[in-house]
């Protein structure tokens, strides 16, 4: 069976072939409006079936798409999403695939695809019990429990703890909460932190543009010595430790894995959550195994194939 895989981000939808734990094929498109997500779409069946490379079939293929928002249990809609892509809760995506593809389509929470992938092909192999958190846009965070992904009775079980708060003085966060991990460490918010410290940090000026550093640049920064983005770097690895401990406590992980572009920074934010972990988390079976993400941009398109069959539609009792 081939899974035409799409995980939408932000910043660009990676599309890929997916067949035998492996992705055969893969391809992106740049998203430049995020504000709605209909006019990707006809893109998107492009490049599926350019990367596909054969008419589609629906006796071997389907179609399965990650989605950074609340999805249904079934995985068949989106029911909520948060600042981006405004539009995907009123598609009807049974239709669009259909439609578009002859095929049936799947959608998954996209951290928790990542999940799922890690799980399953990276670095969750061999453990039944972990949690992952994806450092991005977002934070997006999923859990694994004794061998099941967690989902809820709404979708959303596992994949908020990037919404949990943890600063009770901290500003409002886009989802409505209030001091969010999201609101205080994540890349959509690193250009007013990275501004706010260079305005408060009695230091040399800061060789950085808020408008345009992203955190591999202010990793380096502060490896070099610039005092705001040391600043910010402490802030944002603390909040990114607190919320680890977090799904730790939550759901019982055993090893905790850390993807994302943000995870590229590398041994200063993995070695950091690590020792936060290690200093305050409350397992007293052992140590937490953390470590980073071996599958990279490929982890959501892996964990794909392995979403849950949607239940059967409920019939009548004769």
């Amino acid at each position: 069976m081939s899974v035409l895989a799409a995980d939408i981000g932000g910043t660009s939808i990676k599309l890929g072939v997916v067949e035998a734990g492996r992705v055969s094929a893969r391809g992106r498109i740049e998203v430049v409006d995020r504000a709605t997500l209909r006019p990707l779409l006809p893109a998107l069946v492009h490049a599926w079936r350019d990367l596909l490379g054969r008419p589609v079939d629906p006796e071997r293929d389907r179609a399965a798409v990650a989605f950074p928002g609340i999805v249904d249990a079934a995985g068949t809609e989106v029911l909520s999403v948060n600042g981006k892509f405004l539009d995907a809760p009123e598609i009807n995506w049974s239709a669009w695939a259909q439609d578009a593809l002859r095929l049936p389509v799947l959608l998954e929470n996209d951290a928790r695809a990542a999940c799922l992938g890690e799980w399953r092909c990276g670095a969750g192999r061999g453990c039944d019990d972990m949690a992952m958190m994806t450092l991005g846009t977002g934070i997006g965070t999923s859990a694994i429990v004794q061998g099941r992904p967690i989902r809820g009775g709404h979708g959303q079980a596992g994949v908020l703890g990037g919404h949990l708060t943890i600063d009770l003085h901290g500003g409002p966060c886009s989802c409505g909460n209030v001091g969010c991990a999201e609101a205080v460490a994540s890349t959509d918010r690193l250009r007013e932190h990275l501004a706010e410290a260079q305005r408060d940090t009695d230091t040399k000026p800061s060789s950085l543009d808020p408008e345009t550093a992203s955190y591999l640049e202010v990793v380096r920064a502060a490896q070099a010595g610039d005092g705001a983005a040391a600043h910010v770097m402490r802030q944002s690895v603390r909040a990114w430790g607190i919320t680890a401990v977090n799904l730790i406590h939550a759901y019982d992980a055993s090893r905790l894995v850390i993807g994302g572009g943000v995870a590229r920074a590398g041994s200063a934010v993995i070695d950091g959550i690590r020792d936060h972990v290690h200093r305050h988390a409350w397992t007293p079976w052992g140590t937490v195994d953390v470590r980073p993400g071996e599958l990279g941009d490929d982890a959501a398109l892996l964990g794909l194939p392995f979403i849950q069959e949607p239940p059967p539609p409920e019939t009548a009792t004769p």
